[in-house]
Formats: C-alpha cells, sequence, structure tokens
C-alpha cells in the first residue's frame, strides 16, 4: 500500500477550493472537498492510475482527474506519493508545477 502525503501547497489548493465554492454554498463546498480527498484514497492501491504529466529519470508527475479538477501528484517511489495540488481545469497547471 502507499502513503499518501499532502503538501502544504495542495492543502492550500483544497482550502481555496473550498472558501470559493463557500461562497455561494457552504454544504456544497465541503462535499467537494470531500469527495476530492476520497478520490485521490484510490492511489493507496492505484498509484498510477494518474496520466502522466512529466516524466523524466528524476521525477514523475501524473493527474488524476474529479470533475473540474485535476488533482497533481508525485510518484515519488513505489511506496510514497506527494499530493502536490488541485487545479481547476481552466487554469494553467503549468504555471504552479
Amino acid at each position: 500500500m502507499v502513503t499518501i502525503n499532502w503538501t502544504n501547497e495542495a492543502e492550500f489548493w483544497l482550502k481555496d477550493i473550498h472558501d470559493y465554492i463557500a461562497l455561494d454554498k457552504k454544504t456544497i463546498a465541503k462535499k467537494v472537498v470531500g469527495e476530492i480527498y476520497n478520490k485521490v484514497q484510490i492511489l493507496e492501491s492505484f498509484p498510477k492510475i494518474g496520466y502522466v504529466y512529466e516524466n523524466s529519470e528524476e521525477k514523475e508527475i501524473r493527474i488524476l482527474l474529479y470533475g473540474h479538477y485535476r488533482i497533481a501528484y508525485l510518484l515519488k517511489n513505489e511506496n510514497e506519493i506527494d499530493i502536490l495540488g488541485v487545479f481547476h481545469g481552466a487554469l494553467n497547471i503549468e504555471r504552479y508545477l
């Protein structure tokens, strides 16, 4: 089983998503954040399920999709994943990764 670590940056993005949605719908904001978190849990069993975003000898960044969001993660090794960020599909993630 793989260990999943949320970076501070990823937690910031998740909070930002929550706060933005909560401006109109607090209950929906909590639901969306919970579902994003639950989607990430699939990586414990299937760490390579996301599509390859950037692959080099030093790092393998993958993207897991959830609704309008892209969850970027770094496959550090076969036992550890770092969640790098959660980005709305309209954002240019190249600016952040």
